[in-house]
Formats: structure tokens, C-alpha cells, sequence
């Protein structure tokens, strides 16, 4: 039998084996949340494109269909863009995925579900390595993956923006972990880096030198009690010097809140004419709503409009009155400090996104939760802790709670992912779960024109024009549904309707090239030219606008212009029709074996297009055709 010599001896020993031990459980428990992630997401990767937002980020958006490149990446870090933000770091993850997998959405989804799944075993690492709590981190990352509101983020190919910017955030967190430990500017750097990426991604990260501000309460707990003390200086001095420490993130975040104030008002998704008093009115009622689908999330939709006028101060005062009273227990139960931190991450994190500043016409949206929600999830989770700790519940009572919550999450959220399948089943949905929703009635309107049900998708524009009459979208879509049945003067007439409605150049660029394509049509050559050119003065990107403005001097014999507005068009993005029409203008000028290449090009983009194939057989068999 040891000696109590021996045994003390072997502690350091014993010390380095239970570390060791406990970093191998650590990181099991992290690879089996990613990896439980994945496969709940799996679903997903077999998702489509939907036509709300994915044309502008990838299948429409000429830049990230090129891929990769200089040019690019200088228009990435533009300010003109069809998503009215500054972004680059999104448009360039956009791009990359272009380049691995083409245009097949299951490498774009592939992409955000990795991205959600590296988050939330990085967020289980930094709770774990900031509090010590294994299982309360792993269950706050755990419900976190699994929420039904992170579902938006995670199956929405256009917002890669969210996933990439937490990923950048969670690193910044880690960063100013480390830098806390010994803080320095080499550390501190890294700190600046990462959050300047976050920004790059998307700007909802604003917050976070007010975030991190919280997490020196709590976990890092650099900032004493109130009060001074003789061991630790006073509470108000301290504050002031991690305040001061935050001055540069502080500059970052301004810089890019100013640069995205800029692009939002200079593309017109300011909804600036909103007053103020609509705009509280639903700020606090949302901040209340919010919490109400993070406990049970049900009528989840991809768009809830904005309520404007129609919401009664009833309602928002009693919102107020909830807030108001969660706020007083927070502040009454303090010496818990996860909880003030949770409460406060949750209403500052939210506030850029909440609708003071209002932008769009949405009054709320799921994936405005995907960073506030983790506030709510620390303070419950930990709270559930403590509370079972004192009472000294069983670890397998514990366990049946987490599963009691975590089980009905789990399968919503598998419903939910099978709502983004298209965008037919995801706007029925949304018109089943929302009233007066003109965005849901229009853009379902649009899932049944590409299922070639024009008579079925007209009452649904002209639903969506008497929801949103100001505004230039279902103008434009109705017209495109008129002018699909023929009813061409109704269809110029919407047309119009959407110009004067335009809220910025994308939007009447595209209603200017539709109408010009119409006037073509009637073969009302200087009409069709007048719109065209329009269309493509306000966008030189509208690659339908250079391949209607080709035909017409195509059609007059000025084969040099038709040639370079054909080639422009098909270098702005691939195109079948935009290389088959090149192949006729050179081959009408006599540049047979351009005009063969511009035919093979047409044929590798679509192999069953036979007006190509007959046109490459012609010029091959005329001199110089063959190469």
C-alpha cells in the first residue's frame, strides 16, 4: 500500500493525466457538435436557389458568376452593388464558391452549413475555456445549432454574410481572450483583424466593442465590483480604462457604419420617410417578439412586413411593461452576472438591426437573432445550471431538461430547412404565416411564372403592387407577367410604373431593359433603343440590355457595334445567347472562325442549343471556318 510520500509525489503526475483527460473530452465534445450540426443541416445541400436575394448575390450578379478575380475583388470593395452593402469579404466566399463548384447550389449551401457548424464548435471552445463549464458551454452551443432561428442564416445562400461574419466575430472573442491574458499590441492586432473582417462580412457585428465591454464583466471578469476595494481599483476607473481600450474597435466600427449609411442611402434602402413613431413602436414591440420565437419558434417566415401604423400602442406598451420587468430582475438578481450579460448582449447586439434605422421594408427577421440569441442562451442555460447545483438535481434530471428543450428544436428546425427546398414552398409558407405580406405574394408570384403558371402568379403581383404601391418590384413583375400573356400595353404601362417607383438604378435599369425588349418585340426599333440605352447607362452590367441593343444594330447592318455589345454581354457573365448572337454578327460580317469559336463557346455553356450547332456547321464549311 503507498505511503502518503508516494502519493504526493505522483499528484503533478495525476495533475497532467486529468488535464490531459479533460482536453481530450473537450475536444471530442467539440468535433461531435460540429459534426452533429452537419448532419442536422445536411438537408439543406439539396436545397435551391431562391429568387429572393440569391439573383443579386450569385445567379444573376455578373461578378461572382466570373469568379475570382482581380477585377472582382477591386468591384468587391466597391460601393456599387445590386445588395446596397458593403460587404467584400461576402462577395469574394461568393466568388470562391463559383470557382470550386460552378453554379450548383449544393456547393453554396455546403459552404454556409460548414461555416454554422465551425461556429458553434467555436463558440463551445470559448465558453469552455472562458467559465470552465463543459457541459453548460456544450449545451448553450448545442441549442444554438439546433434553433430554429439560426435556420435563416444557415439555408439562405445570400446570407453567407451572417455565418461568415460570426465566424470573424467568434475569432475576434478568442483574440481578445488572449490579448486579456497579457494584454499587448501584438495581441491586440489580432483583435483589430479579426473584427475588421467581421465588418468586411457583414455589418451586423457593430456592437462588438460594446460586447466586449460585457465579457470583461463576465466571463473575463476584468472589471471589478463597484466600488472600491483594497484589492482591486475602483469599479468607475477601471471601466474607464477598458472604454479607453476599446477606442480603436470603437473607429472601426464608425468607419464602417458610416460607409454602409453612405451605400444604403445612395442605393435607396433607407426607409427614411418612415416616422420615428412608427418605428419605435415596433422596435420595442420586436425586441419582445424576438424573445417570445427564441422560447417557442413557430410561424417562422423568410419576410415579416413592417407593421408601419397599423400596430396599437396596446401592444407596445405592454411590450414595454414585460421588457421593463425582465430588465428589474435582471438588474435585482446582478451578483449573477451571466445574467446582466446575456440581457445586455441581447438588447445591444440587437439594436443595430432592430429598426431605429430603418432599412428594407421588413419589420423583423430571423437571422437578426443569430447574434443576439447567444445573450438568452447563456443566461438561461447557466442559469438552469445554478439553480440545478443548488437544488441538487441529478445530472439525469438535468439531461432530461436539456433533451425536453432541445428535442422539439431539433425538429422544427428540420421542418423549417425543408421550407428553403425552393421558392415556391418557401413564400407559401410565408403567406400561410404572415397577413399583408406584398414581399411573400411576390416573389411566389415569381416561383409560379418559372413554373410557367402565368394566370396563377397574376393575382399574386397585383396582390403584392396593392400591399406595396410605392414601390417599383411588383410594378416590374406584374409587367413581366402581362407581357408573358401578351397584354403588352398593360405590361408598358407597369413598366413605367416601376421606373418612376425605382428606388435606385439596379431597379429601374431592369425595368427600362424589359421594356425595351418589349418595344423590340413590336419591332419599334427607336423606342427599343431609347430604353436599352437607358437600362444600361444606369446599369453597364445588364447583359440583356447589350444583347437587345446587339440584334437592333444587328438587324441594320452595323455588325462592328453589334459585335461589341454581343462580346460585352458575354463577357458580363456566361451566357449561351449572349455567345450564339456574337456568332451571328461575325458571321454575318464574314469572321467565320470567330464566329465558329463563339458557337462552340454557346454549345459548351447549353450542348442542346441546335441553332448553334446548325450556324457551326455552316461556317465551318465556308473558308477559313475551320481553325
Amino acid at each position: 500500500m503507498p505511503n502518503a510520500k508516494e502519493l504526493t509525489a505522483n499528484l503533478p503526475a495525476l495533475a497532467v493525466g486529468e488535464a490531459a483527460t479533460r482536453l481530450r473530452v473537450v475536444f471530442l465534445l467539440a468535433v461531435l457538435l460540429a459534426l452533429g450540426t452537419a448532419a442536422l443541416y445536411a438537408p439543406s445541400v439539396r436545397n435551391g436557389f431562391i429568387n429572393y436575394d440569391d439573383p443579386d448575390y450569385v445567379t444573376r450578379n455578373a461578378h461572382v458568376l466570373t469568379g475570382l478575380s482581380w477585377t472582382n475583388i477591386i468591384w468587391a470593395f466597391g460601393t456599387e452593388n445590386p445588395a446596397a452593402n458593403w460587404h467584400p469579404l461576402t462577395w469574394i466566399s461568393h466568388m470562391l464558391d463559383v470557382q470550386w463548384y460552378g453554379t450548383d447550389p449544393a456547393g453554396h449551401h455546403f459552404t454556409n452549413v460548414l461555416l454554422h457548424s465551425l461556429n458553434v464548435a467555436i463558440l463551445f471552445l470559448l465558453l469552455q475555456r472562458a467559465t470552465q463549464h463543459t457541459l453548460r458551454s456544450a449545451a448553450v452551443a448545442a441549442i444554438f445549432a439546433l434553433h430554429p432561428l439560426s435556420v435563416e442564416s444557415v439555408a439562405w445562400v445570400a446570407e453567407r454574410k451572417a455565418v461568415l461574419c460570426v465566424f470573424f466575430m467568434l475569432l475576434v472573442m478568442w483574440a481578445y481572450g488572449w490579448y486579456a491574458r497579457k494584454p499587448n499590441l501584438g495581441r491586440y492586432f489580432w483583435v483589430l483583424l479579426f473584427f475588421a473582417l467581421a465588418l468586411m462580412s457583414k455589418i451586423m457585428v457593430i456592437a462588438m466593442p460594446f460586447a466586449l465591454l460585457l465579457l470583461d464583466y463576465w466571463p473575463l471578469r476584468r472589471l471589478g465590483d463597484a466600488g472600491p476595494s483594497s484589492e482591486s481599483p475602483p469599479f468607475l476607473r477601471t471601466l474607464g480604462r477598458l472604454v479607453v481600450e476599446k477606442i480603436p474597435l470603437l473607429l472601426l466600427a464608425a468607419a464602417g457604419g458610416a460607409l454602409t449609411f453612405h451605400i444604403h442611402r445612395a442605393q435607396g434602402a433607407m426607409a427614411g420617410a418612415m416616422p420615428l413613431s412608427w418605428r419605435l413602436k415596433n422596435t420595442i414591440y420586436s425586441y419582445l417578439i424576438y424573445i417570445n420565437k427564441a422560447i417557442w419558434p413557430s410561424r417562422l417566415a423568410v419576410f415579416y412586413p413592417h407593421p408601419e401604423n397599423s400596430l396599437p400602442w396596446s401592444k407596445v406598451i405592454v411590450a414595454a411593461l414585460v421588457l421593463g420587468g425582465i430588465s428589474a430582475m435582471v438588474w435585482q438578481f446582478r451578483k449573477e452576472r451571466y445574467l446582466l450579460v446575456g440581457w445586455l448582449w441581447y438588447l445591444g447586439t440587437m439594436a443595430p438591426m432592430i429598426g431605429i434605422v430603418q432599412s428594407g421594408m421588413q419589420g423583423m427577421a430571423d437571422r437578426y437573432m443569430y447574434i443576439p440569441i447567444l445573450g438568452l442562451l447563456v443566461a438561461a442555460i447557466w442559469l438552469l445550471g445554478d439553480l440545478g447545483a443548488r437544488t441538487r438535481w441529478k445530472e439525469g434530471l438535468l439531461t432530461a431538461a436539456f433533451v425536453f428543450i432541445a428535442a422539439p428544436f431539433a425538429y422544427m428546425t428540420h421542418i423549417q430547412i425543408s421550407y428553403w427546398k425552393d421558392s415556391y414552398t418557401l413564400f407559401l409558407h410565408a403567406l400561410k404565416v404572415t397577413e399583408n405580406n406584398g414581399i411573400a405574394e411576390l416573389n411566389f408570384g415569381a416561383a409560379l411564372m418559372k413554373l410557367g403558371q402565368p394566370q396563377l402568379a397574376a393575382p399574386h403581383f397585383e396582390a403584392a403592387v396593392r400591399f406595396m404601391p410605392g414601390h417599383s418590384w411588383g410594378h416590374f413583375d406584374l409587367g413581366v407577367c402581362l407581357q408573358n400573356q401578351n397584354r403588352l400595353e398593360e405590361a408598358a404601362r407597369e413598366y413605367r410604373l416601376a421606373i418612376a417607383a425605382a428606388s435606385n438604378p439596379f431597379e429601374a435599369a431592369q425595368a427600362h431593359n424589359n421594356l425595351g425588349i418589349l418595344y423590340l418585340a413590336l419591332r419599334n426599333y427607336p423606342a427599343a433603343m431609347t430604353e436599352l440605352n437607358s437600362a444600361i447607362a444606369l446599369n453597364p452590367n445588364e447583359q440583356n440590355s447589350y444583347i437587345g441593343r446587339g440584334t437592333i444594330e444587328l438587324e441594320f447592318w452595323n455588325y462592328d457595334a453589334a459585335i461589341a455589345d454581343f462580346a460585352h454581354a458575354a463577357q458580363a457573365a456566361p451566357s449561351s445567347t449572349a455567345n450564339y448572337w456574337l456568332g451571328r454578327a461575325l458571321e454575318s460580317k464574314g469572321d467565320y472562325a470567330r464566329a465558329a469559336s463563339a458557337y462552340v463557346a454557346a454549345l459548351q455553356l447549353d450542348p442542346g442549343m441546335a441553332d448553334a450547332r446548325s450556324h457551326l456547321k455552316a461556317v465551318q464549311a465556308k473558308p477559313g471556318g475551320r481553325r
